[in-house]
């Protein structure tokens, strides 16, 4: 009997663990066959800079960067909180919102004193992410999903991270921070977006 092939190996370019996890669950409920590495399997590929204005642009420079260094077939994405009364900010810059990346603590403050005074009506916001995939080949895609919601006045839960705290998803009565990981997963913008990627990753495999 022929043994079956191997599937493709696939770099998320993120060093976080967490966030490999993630996605393999996500694709793995798609059926799409790959072998899922982070980027810690090249201890010499060095950090890409996200210089771009958008999403998309900095999701794509990832992952045509850590397809380029490894000559494998990669992926990276690029997400943040869009409150429509700031115009879409914090967007590309909702991890250093208050000035040092990461501080989720600080990023949160500042939002919710920036939006003191704004009614229940105009706090509408969303979470985007942007997925990008590129193959040394040449070949790039890009999708992109979106979880839309209300934006508190206070923290609620303790389940999320960044923003969750305070965001409302449209249909729910609790803030992602109040939902489990399991239900957060199934609506989440990065799900989204990962889902439509799926169909790209499932033609790859494919060849």
């Amino acid at each position: 009997m022929t043994a079956a092939p191997l599937p493709p190996k696939v770099v998320l370019a993120t060093r976080n663990a967490h966030k490999i996890d993630e996605l393999r669950a996500i694709l793995a409920a798609t059926g799409v066959r790959i072998d899922l590495v982070g980027v810690n399997e090249f201890p010499d590929l060095p950090d890409v800079a996200e210089t771009g204005v958008t999403f998309a642009e900095n999701a794509l420079l990832k992952a045509v960067e850590t397809a380029r260094r490894t000559g494998l077939p990669s992926i990276a994405d690029d997400s943040g909180l869009c409150v429509d009364v700031l115009g879409g900010a914090p967007g590309i810059f909702s991890a250093r919102w208050a000035g040092k990346h990461g501080d989720d603590v600080a990023n949160l403050d500042l939002l919710l004193a920036q939006l003191g005074d704004i009614a229940d009506v105009h706090r509408q916001a969303h979470f985007a992410c942007a997925a990008a995939l590129a193959v040394p080949d040449g070949t790039e895609v890009v999708r992109e999903g979106r979880i839309d919601g209300t934006l508190l006045h206070a923290r609620r839960g303790s389940n999320g991270f960044g923003y969750d705290p305070i965001f409302r998803p449209d249909g729910h009565d609790r803030t992602t921070a109040e939902l489990s990981a399991a239900e957060k997963n199934a609506i989440s913008h990065r799900t989204r977006a990962f889902q439509a990627l799926a169909r790209d990753l499932a033609t790859l495999t494919a060849q």
